[in-house]
């Protein structure tokens, strides 16, 4: 294990070194240029689409798609899930405050790749030997790279992305939940995630038609759920907020005049579990959510590239700043908790006892969500890979890593999943900027 944990560490060292930093953001810089900074010039017309089409009893999904709610939803339970909670205390606890600062300036120019992903996934989607409509990266990288090279890259995605969400990104949404439970109610997380993995189960076989309908009701109100808490954490330090902030972007840019430089805590590690944590959490650029938005039934895929965006601005910009908020202001970032365990000290401060039960209660839910959205972004490779025959066996498969993940240790879960997180970023991002072409013309083509 002590071998596999150094394995891990020194890939990560190489492609969150600086690596995915520059792609990352280099490709959200990129798009947000040629697109004319579409993040806030279709702010208001995004928000505007949201929430006019908002429905807890949607249209039911079929083989031809999702409504253009239910994909965003599904989108969005990826994006708000274990990241938003334990992946911005473990930033906060190993990057100090000033990671988020990272966070929010990845998520911005990040707003822009989620468009530019959504746009292509429908550009590109097509119909499989069953008559169902499937699109992703996958599909569109093959259109950027023609021939055999294609097809490599577009396999090399595919496995990535059944590995890095599918497998042991499920470990960790089921570790978190696990630790969760066993601080607020002293329970065995192997037995947590054996129910988690049962109620799982029993989802994936209703397929898209059951994921859609849990995801258009669950979302949205364990969104708000959350965010209710986080403000009365806040509310409840309000003359702290605007200290919180200032300690917020002078870390990011002088940690030792912040303390940090005690800590071990530099402008680098700042940056790198800012973005890496951010990626985590929002996605945007990793190539995940695209296949949910692949299904949405809309007339012109520019309308579901803003609600793309959303997905990025609410989780990142909304619930993630609210965790944030509450483990700065409640000066508890640097007691020595990381992960779960933070977060629950924070909010402890507020609820006392309560706060264990609460962040426990949330991230069973936020995790969940996740679960059922990264089981589905996996189950349309395996589909592209392999065929509709093999989908049972995926299942099992995650149901037992769902399983498995509970039980592990924290610190190399993480680390396992941004390694494969990273891996599968590559692909797509060359697919995005070789193809970026395509996305101008389409953003141009919708008129505003």
């Amino acid at each position: 294990m002590e071998f596999v944990a150094s394995f891990v560490d020194a890939v990560n060292g190489v492609l969150w070194g600086w690596l995915l930093l520059f792609l990352l953001c280099g490709t959200g810089i990129y798009y947000t240029i040629r697109l004319r900074f579409i993040q806030l010039r279709k702010l208001p017309y995004a928000f505007k689409r949201l929430f006019s089409n908002i429905s807890l009893h949607g249209e039911s999904a079929d083989k031809t798609g999702m409504s253009c709610f239910q994909a965003p939803t599904t989108a969005i339970a990826a994006q708000v899930g274990t990241g938003n909670i334990a992946g911005a205390a473990t930033a906060i606890a190993a990057g100090g405050p000033g990671a988020i600062f990272w966070m929010w300036l990845s998520a911005f120019f990040g707003m822009a790749t989620n468009y530019s992903e959504a746009v292509l996934a429908l550009n590109y989607k097509e119909t499989n030997e069953k008559g169902e409509t499937v699109g992703g990266p996958a599909y569109y990288i093959r259109a950027a790279f023609k021939g055999s090279f294609g097809k490599a890259m577009a396999m090399f995605f595919s496995v990535a992305i059944i590995i890095a969400l599918g497998f042991f990104g499920n470990m960790v949404q089921s570790n978190s939940i696990g630790d969760a439970f066993s601080n607020a109610f002293k329970v065995d997380p192997v037995y947590v995630g054996v129910v988690v993995a049962f109620v799982s189960a029993a989802i994936f076989i209703g397929g898209t038609k059951r994921i859609a309908f849990v995801m258009e009701k669950l979302v949205p109100v364990m969104a708000v759920l959350y965010v209710v808490g986080c403000l009365v954490v806040i509310l409840a330090n309000i003359t702290e907020l605007p200290s919180a902030f200032k300690t917020i972007f002078v870390m990011a840019f002088s940690p030792e005049s912040a303390g940090g430089g005690a800590l071990g805590i530099t402008i680098q590690k700042a940056m790198r579990f800012g973005v890496a944590r951010g990626l985590f959490s929002n996605e945007a650029g990793m190539g995940s959510t695209p296949h949910a938005h692949a299904l949405a039934k809309v007339k012109h895929p520019d309308d579901q590239g803003v609600m793309a965006m959303m997905g990025v601005f609410i989780d990142t910009f909304i619930v993630l700043t609210c965790t944030a908020l509450v483990i700065v202001i409640t000066g508890v970032w640097d007691d020595g908790a990381t992960g779960t365990a933070l977060a629950q000290q924070a909010f402890g401060t507020v609820f006392g006892s309560f706060g264990n039960i609460y962040i426990a209660m949330c991230l069973l839910f936020f995790a969940f969500s996740t679960i059922i959205g990264w089981y589905f972004f996996g189950e349309t490779n395996v589909k592209s890979l392999l065929g509709t025959a093999y989908v049972k066996w995926y299942a099992l498969i995650v149901v037992g890593f769902i399983v498995l993940g509970s039980g592990l240790k924290v610190d190399l879960v993480w680390n396992m999943s941004d390694m494969f997180n990273g891996l599968m970023v590559l692909p797509n991002l060359l697919a995005l900027l070789a193809l970026s072409g395509v996305v101008v013309g389409i953003a141009k083509s919708k008129k505003d």
